[in-house]
């Protein structure tokens, strides 16, 4: 169980590369959907969504508890699910893919309105929690400035 916990919720290790692994699991998840994910039909893409949601609560919150730290920076698992609420249904141009990166990474770092309160929740739930909604901010933006072109 240590080992699948550690595994997931640092997304296959990444979570562990030296620096700016949060950022790093984000642009490998861009990469991810540029070059494929983005031909998932929206209910496969929100059946993933639940599943990593699912494996990312479990797993961070487990990792949490082994670890001893709040929010262990080796954890990702909520960047790659952030990251995918802020590409969900948006076109693969490198346009498009690149915006959804930097703004949703902007989210993650800067954490204005609910996100820095969604943080606080205990264990993974704080995790996944102001990711998402990082990505729901992001995607929000995005589909709006889509819209008014």
């Amino acid at each position: 169980m240590k080992f699948f916990s550690k595994m997931i919720s640092s997304f296959f290790w990444i979570g562990f590369f030296p620096v700016a692994p949060g950022t790093l699991a984000s642009l490998i998840t861009v990469l991810i959907y540029k070059f494929g994910l983005y031909l998932l039909t929206w209910p496969f893409m929100l059946s993933l969504f639940i599943v990593i949601y699912v494996l990312g609560l479990a797993a961070s919150s487990k990792y949490v508890s082994l670890s001893g730290k709040h929010d262990p920076g080796e954890v990702v698992i909520d960047e790659v699910l952030g990251q995918l609420v802020a590409l969900f249904l948006l076109k693969p141009s490198w346009t498009m893919v690149l915006s959804a990166f930097f703004l949703f990474r902007f989210f993650d770092i800067i954490k204005p309105l609910f996100i820095k309160k969604a943080e606080k929740f205990s264990k993974g739930w704080g995790i996944m929690l102001d990711d998402i909604i990082a990505g729901m901010y992001t995607s929000i933006i995005l589909n709006i400035i889509i819209l008014l072109r």
